[in-house]
């Protein structure tokens, strides 16, 4: 395990394994078994806080939960804040759920194995899951101010086409 200090960091492995976890992002977006596969191993394991759901135990299921939500509420997520020290990676990451007019803010951590493939991911959200409230947030946190989006992040076409290929919708 990394104690810490950035001398001990592969630069190269933080670059692939960043990019694999942006490009689980884009898989997301997109709706995209192609690019799940990609970057998640087949027997991946993603956990949830208690009442969230999960765990959700291999590829498949994951990229159908996400493209269920793409489906059910025109899901679509932002990369708030990105870290890794080229073992693991946490990222701060926003839920849009335009359809059901509300979003989820909350952080997951990444587990690799060697050949850079994301195989656990656990997440942790901001606040407990309140259906009453539009927006699950940390309360007072000044998110515009911080520059944080407010609205769902614009999509490029290939994107777009994917996610009517997968769901029927845009």
């Amino acid at each position: 395990m990394n104690d810490g200090d950035t001398n001990d960091i592969d630069s190269a492995r933080r670059d692939r394994r960043t990019r694999a976890v942006r490009r689980y992002f884009d898989a997301c977006n997109a709706a995209s078994r192609s690019i799940f596969a990609e970057v998640l191993r087949a027997d991946c394991v993603h956990y949830f806080p208690p009442n969230a759901g999960g765990p959700y135990r291999s590829r498949d299921a994951i990229a159908d939960l996400w493209i269920g939500f793409v489906r059910a509420v025109g899901s679509s997520w932002t990369i708030d804040r990105l870290v890794c020290d080229g073992v693991q990676a946490v990222v701060e990451w926003t839920h849009f759920k335009p359809d059901a007019g509300e979003h989820i803010r909350g952080s997951e951590w990444y587990e690799f194995d060697d050949d850079d493939m994301i195989v656990g991911i656990w997440a942790h959200y901001a606040s407990a899951r309140d259906v009453e409230r539009p927006a699950n947030q940390l309360e007072g946190f000044p998110y515009e101010e911080q520059g944080y989006p407010s609205a769902p992040p614009p999509l490029d076409d290939a994107a777009l086409a994917s996610r009517r290929e997968a769901t029927g919708r845009a």
